[in-house]
């Protein structure tokens, strides 16, 4: 079974570097997107506070996730054994996005590098929660670093990380999770009760991956001929800087590496929202610092997997 989920993790990875995620391929996050859509009115309407009715739903469509993954892949195991193994690297390649990650940033950089402030709006617009309308040359810059960094985690460390732990059933539910969190978990008025327990749940599965990630990103940096000590100083002073308990760590890591200044004031749903710049020593990102970031999060991708593999190696040779 170790050389099983290995090898499904290698193979899901190596997958997703080779074909991200095509346009044409069912992916079961949109399948959960229509979920919470459909759901969402349903448990508005029970007789409870909003907090509760929302952490039901959270609690009932993760654990359901997790369920039937675990139902298929028994199933496809009860089939034959080589069944199971596909199975489990098509779901985990569904679970990570690193090409994804990679194309979206590019996309947005050769409408910079075109000076096509319209263009880059639009492309940005597709990676990013922030309102786009208003943003220019350096806001745009500013928010596709971000995203990479941010994403790094979402997108690819923490898959990886409960891939390696619990398979495609874990991996997908955490996915899950993730995706209650972009949909419901704003703190805004209409989500703010609704969506406090999903919120608080990606929190709590995000906080390892983004913590564990620093190292691996300065590590990354170090390789790439960049400060491995200033991004992971940057990351320890820095990284709570951040109205996200999680997020602010590899966005200061990418701060750090790169030496630009990163996070700062931006307008959500029209309203003007204050936070602090992280990296506020460093100066303005610039085209190449979008090149480098996907660079640099590649990279990290790679050593990331590559811990993961170790530690699960270590672990079971211990016990």
């Amino acid at each position: 079974m170790i050389d099983y989920c290995i090898i499904a993790l290698v193979a899901a990875f190596t997958l997703d570097l080779l074909a991200g995620d095509p346009y044409w391929l069912p992916h079961p996050i949109r399948w959960m997107g229509r979920g919470i859509e459909r759901l969402e009115p349903d448990f508005r309407r029970l007789p409870i506070p909003l907090i509760y009715s929302g952490a039901l739903m959270a609690i009932l469509l993760v654990s359901t996730t997790y369920l039937l993954t675990l139902g298929l892949v028994h199933l496809s195991g009860y089939i034959h054994p080589i069944l199971e193994i596909i199975i489990n690297i098509i779901l985990i390649f569904l679970c990570i996005s690193t090409r994804s990650l990679d194309r979206s940033a590019r996309d947005v950089l050769d409408q910079l590098l075109k000076k096509d402030l319209s263009g880059a709006r639009s492309q940005v617009g597709l990676i990013v929660g922030r309102d786009t309308n208003r943003l220019g040359f350096n806001g745009i810059r500013r928010a596709v670093v971000e995203t990479v960094a941010e994403n790094f985690v979402d997108g690819v460390a923490a898959p990886l990380f409960y891939a390696i732990i619990g398979g495609a059933p874990l991996a997908m539910a955490y996915k899950m999770i993730n995706t209650l969190d972009s949909m419901i978990g704003y703190k805004n008025e209409r989500y703010y009760q609704f969506g406090k327990v999903a919120a608080r749940i990606d929190d709590a599965a995000n906080f390892l991956p983004a913590r564990l990630a620093v190292p691996v990103i300065s590590l990354a940096a170090h390789l790439l001929g960049r400060s491995g000590r200033r991004t992971f100083v940057t990351a320890l002073t820095e990284g709570a800087n951040h109205s996200s308990p999680n997020a602010g760590y590899p966005e200061a890591a990418f701060a750090g590496a790169l030496t630009v200044r990163l996070n700062g004031p931006g307008i959500y749903g029209g309203i003007r929202v204050e936070k602090p710049f992280i990296g506020k020593r460093f100066g303005q990102v610039d085209d190449m610092d979008i090149r480098r970031a996907c660079d640099l999060m590649l990279l990290s991708s790679v050593i990331w997997l590559g811990m993961v593999i170790v530690i699960d190696f270590t672990y079971r040779a211990i016990v």
